[in-house]
């Protein structure tokens, strides 16, 4: 529509949009009504968007009263609907809190609650103690090269220690960890000494009875520095019994064999459960001690194979079976059980 013929006509037909707009906005009752009366009335394409656009084309006299009038209707409008917009806008949030509110009087739904896994709850304690030292955690692949797993282990192919551990083979030289030795190897290969880590993970091998299962938990732990010696290693070792077994508990260590450690032993905790005083005893069977794990001095051939001097450094290292320590403690007579998912065993602990 043109208006620039006559102003009056153009100042008229404004005051009839204003009349217009304000009763709709007065007659909204939504925001989502509230803001179509905005675009029909105020929008790009509405007529007095159009109105204000002739201006321009309007004789010079005219153009001061229409654009006055204009300008009056539009502010009179917008006034209007931001006034409509903080009325409306409250209703509907007190209707929304209204019928969205929640009586916090009921009671609330139940969960289950759940709990550590024993074995998970041994790896903690071990793992928490020997950061509390000063180690610091290291992880690799479950997946390991034959290097890593056995050769850089100073166990060459075709060594004997290599029947002993009952390996999964995989493709292209690839094997499932037998243990978590190789994050040692990896991590002596990216730093120079001293170096202190234990590695805490999932190890895999072709065993299961009672007592082991083709994927079982492992701890390992290694110390290289200067001046270490095997009576650090037992000190070391005997502390973290005692952190985990109590105070009152005795080590011992055993002369054994592994083909990265010279010299070996495996370390035996006394029995906490019956101080070795009870021949009837379900946890010791009535030894008084119980098998706990394998340690020794680094082999320096191992050192030699990543790169330090064994002249001027020295290592212990120690591996432990947190599933063994856990059934040892809670008395469990089957390690299976740690992985059959039953809730009535996880239930207990």
């Amino acid at each position: 529509m043109c208006y620039h013929s006559r102003s009056m006509t153009a100042a008229g037909r404004i005051e009839e949009l204003r009349a217009e707009a304000l009763s709709a906005v007065a007659s909204a009752d939504t925001t989502g009504e509230l803001e179509s009366a905005r675009v029909k009335y105020l929008g790009r394409s509405a007529e007095l968007t159009e109105i204000k656009k002739s201006i321009r084309d309007l004789a010079p006299e005219d153009r001061k009263t229409v654009g006055a009038a204009s300008n009056r209707a539009t502010k009179e409008i917008e006034d209007a609907l931001a006034g409509r917009l903080d009325r409306l806008s409250a209703a509907e949030r007190e209707e929304r809190l209204r019928s969205e509110a929640l009586d916090v009087t009921l009671p609330g739904t139940p969960y289950p609650r759940g709990s550590l896994h024993p074995s998970l709850r041994i790896i903690d304690e071990v793992v928490d103690f020997f950061v509390g030292l000063g180690y610091r955690v290291a992880e690799g692949p479950e997946v390991e090269t034959d290097y890593y797993n056995f050769t850089a282990l100073n166990i060459p192919p075709g060594h004997p220690a290599r029947t002993m551990q009952d390996t999964f083979f995989l493709d292209e030289g690839l094997v499932l960890r037998t243990h978590t030795s190789p994050v040692q190897i990896r991590t002596m290969l990216s730093q120079e000494p001293p170096v202190y880590v234990v590695c805490p993970g999932r190890t895999y091998r072709r065993d299961s009875d009672p007592t082991h299962t083709p994927m079982f938990n492992q701890i390992e732990g290694l110390a290289v520095d200067e001046g270490l010696s095997l009576s650090h290693l037992k000190g070391t070792l005997a502390a973290m019994a005692r952190q985990v077994f109590g105070e009152g508990v005795k080590v011992r260590l055993r002369p054994s064999y592994f083909q990265f450690t010279e010299p070996s032993v495996e370390l035996d905790v006394s029995c906490f459960n019956c101080g070795g005083a009870d021949p009837n005893c379900k946890v010791c069977r009535g030894a008084g001690w119980l098998e706990m794990l394998g340690a020794g001095m680094v082999d320096p051939a191992v050192l030699e194979e990543v790169g330090y001097d064994s002249e001027r450094y020295t290592g212990f290292a120690f591996g432990m079976g947190p599933d063994r320590m856990a059934m040892a403690r809670y008395g469990i007579p089957d390690l299976r059980l740690f992985f059959e998912g039953d809730l009535r065993f996880l239930r207990q602990f």
